[in-house]
């Protein structure tokens, strides 16, 4: 039996596993389904077509699902859907989709997303993230996997992070950020290898110095990326980081920060 606490207001349409915990003045909508031990601490605010995966909390004053921040919307039947075992800190605020962006905003499993954090309609965040206070992520971004952006950081919409990147506090992320780098910047540029998001995924050593030759090549031996890429390849390097490296770089659309 869902323990909900008497002055919270949840409709009778809403979908809640027996283990949930509703804390006082939360409101849940309708069309909201909230798996098994998911927590809503009080005064945490879910509204609209939104699924929470089982062991995510959602803190005070947090707003999931509410309608995007974008002027075409009309009241279309979009989502927000939530992966398991998040943190949502206080006043995190993440909409639904839009029609035109796919009818869908995604976040994955295992995520920390800090106080103040905005995730924009559309958005995909992959799983095991961190992104720090006040940090503001626009529309369509993709955040990979393993990606770590730093507090009071931008993202501009239709951007991607790669994963086990890092974004420096205080930056502003107008290209793509490359998988397995750090950037960081007003207008963000990339300024080294993430090695300490590499330790902490457990990369072998043979992993990590192909990432870091291969890092070398694109990023500081002045090539165009076409020939780049080239000699990457022609050098061997074949891990299958260094290939979703590769291939994160040409399907870039927004171009990518050098």
């Amino acid at each position: 039996m869902p323990r909900i606490h008497p002055t919270a207001v949840v409709d009778p349409g809403a979908k809640l596993a027996d283990d949930v915990e509703i804390g006082a003045f939360a409101v849940v909508g309708p069309e909201v389904e909230l798996g098994a031990g998911v927590e809503l601490r009080p005064h945490a605010y879910v509204w609209g077509r939104t699924r929470v995966g089982e062991g995510t909390r959602i803190f005070s004053f947090a707003v999931l699902g509410e309608e995007p921040q974008d002027k075409s919307f009309a009241g279309e039947p979009t989502r927000l859907e939530v992966g398991r075992n998040n943190v949502i800190r206080e006043h995190v605020t993440i909409h639904v989709g839009t029609e035109r962006g796919g009818g869908c905003t995604r976040v994955g499993d295992d995520n920390l997303l800090m106080n103040g954090v905005h995730v924009g309609h559309d958005t995909r965040i992959g799983s095991s993230c961190i992104i720090a206070s006040q940090s503001a992520i626009a529309g369509h971004v993709e955040v990979q996997d393993f990606a770590v952006i730093g507090g009071l950081s931008g993202v501009h919409q239709f951007t991607r992070i790669g994963e086990s990147s890092m974004v420096a506090a205080l930056s502003g992320v107008t290209k793509d950020a490359p998988p397995f780098t750090i950037v960081a910047g007003e207008r963000a540029t990339t300024r080294g290898v993430n090695r300490v998001g590499l330790r902490r995924r457990s990369f072998s050593d043979a992993v990590c110095r192909e990432i870091k030759r291969a890092f070398q090549i694109l990023f500081q031996s002045k090539l165009r990326l076409e020939p780049a890429l080239q000699r990457v390849r022609e050098e061997g390097l074949r891990s299958p980081e260094v290939l979703r490296l590769l291939r994160f770089l040409e399907t870039s659309e927004r171009g990518f920060s050098r």
